[in-house]
């Protein structure tokens, strides 16, 4: 298998008909869903493991938890293939993952936060028309490279190309952002107003900012942020981004599983669900008419729903458009497909991603015009 003349080797089919003993790095909702990806393709897990400090005694799926230490004693390392299944992008977390590296075979599989459609070789194959034609509405070399490392990864499972896959925050902020020209701002997945401040730090100064967050403990972060904030207002919103007005069962079991209770991946239905009923609503509705020239959509696996509730903002201002790309296996083309096909008028797209592994934090920015990058 190849893409853009690189050959690829598919990490699950390796793992399948490779003579390996394989151990999971990590528990939680991670480690649940590589092991049941592992489980449907016929792959043997032998046991879990954590990092020195992490391990108490106690157990995982029926297993101790073992130290990487034990793990080596217990099985050698010639034919052992560790599989990461936790994210991070803390500089020791990394160089501690490189080190295990550097000893055995490792490999973090991709997984989607959302949905089940796992990015494999046959996703590749069957999915390669549409992402050759994403790929081609990039509007520069970086766009391409990111989305050719990403492409890599996701098939691969090797986390060399995804490493490889990070660009310039600055160059992001001040040729793409361009934070000092900014008036009016709609943050919808506000956080704890973590976007804000990044704006700001760049020397946004625009008049008003729109931060939507759903998560009740997020929110009261966000809504104490606002109001020691003297820059800028703040508007925090509690609600989802959502395409039409209504009543969304949200999940808010926490971490990456905080979203509308749709989205909740099969490989976690049968554990207890923490809900709340919460308010969705369009942003057309928020704004009830007012511009904006700055849209952030990060709303863990909504993103497509988010910009079916903006099309008369959008359509009307043409604002700076920044899109999550990573919540589902199909948001690396299905996403940019569509904002190409619903407003035409947008002429620059570029793909940016600043996070470690895997392959979260991968961003789109659409811009009205092509940017001199």
């Amino acid at each position: 298998m190849e893409w853009q003349g690189k050959a690829l080797t598919p990490l699950w089919d390796y793992l399948r008909d490779a003579d390996r003993t394989v151990v999971l790095y990590g528990m939680g909702n991670g480690a649940d869903k590589i092991l049941r990806v592992c489980e449907e393709k016929g792959i043997p897990v032998a046991g879990f493991f954590a990092s020195d400090g992490f391990v108490r005694g106690h157990f995982f799926h029926g297993e101790r938890v073992m130290t990487f230490h034990e793990v080596k004693e217990r099985f050698g390392t010639e034919r052992l293939t560790v599989l990461l299944s936790f994210a991070t992008s803390l500089p020791d977390v990394l160089a501690n993952i490189m080190r295990i590296s550097s000893e055995v075979e490792l490999f973090a599989p991709d997984v989607p936060v959302f949905g089940n459609t796992l990015f494999d070789g046959d996703f590749l194959e069957a999915r390669r028309g549409e992402l050759e034609e994403a790929r081609a509405l990039l509007s520069d070399a970086e766009s391409k490279r990111i989305f050719d490392l990403v492409v890599e990864y996701k098939v691969t499972g090797d986390i060399r190309p995804l490493l490889e896959a990070r660009s310039d925050l600055n160059e992001t902020m001040e040729r793409l952002v361009r934070p000092r020209e900014l008036r009016a701002v709609a943050d919808l997945g506000a956080y704890n107003g973590d976007t804000v401040r990044q704006l700001l730090s760049y020397g946004a100064a625009p008049e008003k900012i729109y931060a939507m967050e759903p998560d009740a403990r997020n929110f009261r972060k966000l809504s104490e942020y606002a109001e020691g904030e003297s820059r800028t207002k703040v508007i925090p919103i509690r609600g989802a981004a959502w395409s039409r007005e209504e009543t969304l069962i949200f999940d808010a079991s926490g971490n990456r599983n905080a979203s509308a209770g749709q989205n909740r991946s099969a490989v976690l239905g049968d554990r207890p669900m923490k809900t709340a009923e919460l308010p969705a609503m369009p942003l057309d509705s928020v704004l009830n008419g007012e511009a904006v020239d700055y849209i952030k959509y990060d709303v863990e696996g909504s993103e497509s729903e988010a910009l079916m509730g903006s099309c008369r903002t959008i359509e009307a201002y043409l604002p700076t458009l920044m899109v999550s790309l990573y919540h589902r296996s199909e948001d690396l083309y299905a996403l940019p497909l569509h904002l190409k096909s619903e407003f035409p008028a947008y002429k620059g797209y570029y793909l940016r991603r600043f996070g470690g592994v895997p392959a979260w934090d991968l961003n789109l920015y659409v811009t009205k015009e092509e940017r001199d990058v």
